[in-house]
């Protein structure tokens, strides 16, 4: 499958590395798509990578992963919005703010959150929230020294969620939940900030959340 990864910072060229790898064909959208470093991520990543503009990336991909910081969703979903009907839009982003002096926090939350606002900015596609809660390293083919990791994953289209799903084992998660519609994301969102604090508390990322069962 063609996939096209809208963001082109660690997060975007992590997850099509592994993307790739797993035998799909990937384009990352950039304002810079010629740029040094993405062409060192094409060498990298062999014959199945590609770099391109936002809405030509939009346009390529049959499934689209919207990987870009906060503050650009909005400028960059305009671009997306024209070749995104009818797509699933993974939505890997959190909606964070960022400072030099204070540890990060959430723009929004209790009565919407981010993945609900990229539902409402492309209304004719079907966005899953998922991925938010780990670092990017560990995006694809997920290794942890003790027990087993689990990824969430929330949206409105059962479809659309089903093939996430399917591309979430493909990439290692062998055990995922589905939480609900789109307005769970107000839970997965605000589980960042708690991974963000594990993280600083133990100065380690590489940890993920796990669900014991009886």
């Amino acid at each position: 499958m063609k996939i096209g990864i809208i963001g082109s910072g660690d997060v975007g060229k992590s997850l099509g590395k592994g993307l790739a790898a797993i035998g799909h064909d990937v384009m990352i959208g950039s304002r810079a798509p010629d740029s040094e470093d993405l062409n060192s991520w094409k060498e990298s990543v062999g014959r199945r990578a590609a770099t391109g503009s936002v809405s030509d990336t939009a346009a390529y991909g049959a499934m689209l992963v919207l990987a870009v910081q906060w503050a650009a969703v909005e400028e960059v979903l305009q671009q997306v919005r024209p070749a995104s009907g009818g797509k699933i839009v993974i939505d890997v982003t959190n909606p964070l703010e960022l400072s030099e002096t204070s540890p990060p926090r959430l723009a929004i939350g209790h009565t919407i959150s981010g993945g609900e606002v990229v539902q409402q900015l492309l209304p004719d596609s079907h966005i899953v929230k998922t991925l938010n809660i780990v670092n990017h390293a560990h995006m694809a083919q997920p290794k942890y020294f003790e027990g087993t990791p689990v990824m969430l994953y929330c949206g409105n289209n059962p479809s659309a969620k089903k093939s996430v799903a399917g591309v979430l084992k493909a990439l290692g998660w062998h055990d995922t939940t589905d939480l609900g519609d789109i307005t769970k994301s107000r839970l997965l969102e605000p589980l960042c900030l708690l991974w963000v604090n594990y993280g600083m508390i133990n100065d380690t990322w590489d940890h993920a959340f796990g669900i014991l069962k009886r």
